[in-house]
């Protein structure tokens, strides 16, 4: 397996493994390419059905995940929006988050694959977070994150 067979259609766990055994310039390379878009989608279109209502009591909260290292510079934004103990993906960001969560798009594939500690990657300055810092600390036990 390589990078190439970053296409969404294989379970959590498999990306997972993948991701922990690509090398980091070939992710780059996948993220820069045209499969950007469509393994952003994937991920994301997966996040409501890893949430864990039971670990979220009563947060209601929109949550902005900015991933970067897009080949023309710039960022992609997804929302998710947490209430009522339901997640969901929001077609485009349009509500102010109560946390907006930044990294570039290795260290995104990474942490939503439990390949590299967001605490870690916060204190080290690849992950920054704009908001609920307490929301933040906690971002990784509101979903069920594959083991690689």
């Amino acid at each position: 397996m390589s990078a190439n067979d970053l296409d969404g259609t294989m379970d959590p766990q498999e990306f997972a493994q993948l991701v922990k055994k690509t090398p980091d310039a070939e992710l780059k390379q996948a993220m820069q390419s045209e499969r950007r878009g469509p393994i952003l989608d994937k991920i994301f279109s997966r996040m409501p059905g890893t949430f864990r209502p039971e670990k979220a009591g009563g947060t209601n909260a929109v949550i902005h995940w900015v991933v970067g290292d897009r080949p023309d510079g710039g960022a992609d934004t997804y929302e998710l929006v947490i209430a009522n103990g339901t997640c969901t993906l929001s077609p485009k960001p349009e509500h102010d988050p109560k946390l907006a969560v930044t990294l570039g798009a290795v260290d995104f594939l990474k942490v939503v694959t439990g390949n590299a500690n967001p605490i870690s990657m916060f204190m080290g300055g690849k992950l920054k977070a704009k908001g609920d810092l307490a929301m933040a600390a906690n971002i990784a036990n509101l979903f069920a994150i594959p083991k690689p």
